[in-house]
């Protein structure tokens, strides 16, 4: 199994009237409720528009990109399928509920990231 990433820029609803947001809303939670009885959904959310904060290795605090810049994350799900092509499939489900073109990339495994979350959570 394989992690994807799937995400569209701020901005890309942006074609959508306000009076049908709440309708965008229900279809794009009825998918995640989808993915999530399929057993494939791991996370995601919609993000504020607003400013990064950049922060450097050295600590250095500065504000990235405005909102207005295609390099600005407007939304993402994070899905674990057994293939690029099924995730795929549901990048295109999250396209036609948000309707807007979604982004695929596969994140890298990292075999000791799993073992670590496969432990109790210390927080409780």
């Amino acid at each position: 199994m394989a992690r994807y990433l799937i995400s569209f820029d701020d901005g890309a609803m942006d074609h959508i009237p306000a009076e049908e947001m709440a309708e965008v809303g229900e279809a794009s939670r009825a998918v995640v409720q989808e993915a999530y009885r399929a057993g494939v959904w791991v996370f995601g959310g919609g993000l504020e528009r607003q400013r990064a904060s950049v922060v450097a290795p050295d600590g250095v605090v500065t504000d990235g990109p405005y909102p207005e810049t295609k390099e600005v994350i407007g939304g993402f799900s994070v899905v674990e399928v057994a293939s690029r092509e099924e995730a795929l499939a549901w990048a295109a489900k999250i396209a036609v509920a948000c309707r807007c073109a979604q982004e695929v990339r596969e994140l890298m495994p990292d075999a000791d990231q799993d073992a670590m979350l496969r432990q109790p959570n210390p927080r409780g």
